[in-house]
């Protein structure tokens, strides 16, 4: 026999309705969250591919790169024959001349009726002159260009060396050793002239070769990876994930 205290029980709570028959039960609709993606090394192998833009940019760097290479192979060539590389400079520097006077003459021919007309067909003359000669006697004007040099070297090191002992500024070490070098450099070119004159401008040549090459390499090396790290942040963000329907 049902007694009150069973009845009460049997009810439902206020407030509450009673789920109805053979309704199954909900499953939980609350969003579980998203599986952490890969770290590290593999978060580096599943970032998107490059956009046409960053292939492009990487391409070019990488052109930039493979001259760095070259102008660094041409450089150590150089060091090693710097006979040749003295006369290869100089035959380089009379067609840069030749080529310079002809554009500076065209240049002033188009534009007669200015006021610097004559000023640009000296100027234009004196290339075509002066190329022609480098070309014709390549080393004599290297023999030249190694006495001019040597005393660039020398009178740069004197002025400072001077000045570093009258002044006495904060890089008062570094002026005077400046100074000494440069010194040492000329009076040891100008000693050994015009025998030096074989070697002193294709070694210059090859170290400007050899430091731009590097600067080169390093620019499109780094470039090159900057772009990578870029176009993967853009490519790892990906489309945002739909809103799920509320209820």
């Amino acid at each position: 026999m049902a007694t009150p205290e069973d009845s009460a029980a049997d009810k439902p709570a206020a407030g509450t309705e009673p789920a109805p028959e053979g309704a199954a039960a909900r499953p939980d609709t609350a969003e579980k969250p998203a599986a952490p993606g890969p770290t590290g090394e593999g978060a580096g192998r599943s970032e998107g591919k490059l956009t046409e833009p960053g292939r492009k940019m990487s391409r070019s760097l990488g052109l930039m790169a493979f001259l760095g290479w070259i102008l660094v192979l041409g450089g150590l060539v150089g060091l090693v024959y710097t006979g040749v590389a003295t006369l290869t400079s100089m035959l380089l520097f009379g067609w840069l001349l030749l080529v310079g006077g002809l554009v500076g003459l065209v240049h002033a021919l188009q534009n007669r009726g200015s006021n610097f007309f004559w000023l640009g067909v000296v100027v234009a003359a004196l290339n075509l002159a002066a190329g022609v000669v480098v070309i014709r006697h390549p080393q004599g004007t290297a023999e030249a260009l190694t006495m001019f040099a040597a005393l660039l070297f020398l009178t740069g090191g004197v002025f400072r060396l001077v000045g570093s002992v009258v002044v006495r500024g904060p890089q008062f070490g570094l002026t005077l050793v400046q100074g000494a070098f440069g010194v040492l450099i000329g009076v040891l070119i100008l000693f050994e002239w015009p025998g030096s004159s074989l070697y002193v401008i294709g070694c210059f040549f090859s170290l400007a070769l050899l430091f731009d090459g590097l600067g080169l390499v390093a620019m499109g090396i780094a470039g090159r990876r900057i772009v990578r790290q870029v176009s993967g942040v853009e490519g790892s963000e990906g489309p945002k994930p739909p809103e799920s329907p509320t209820a």
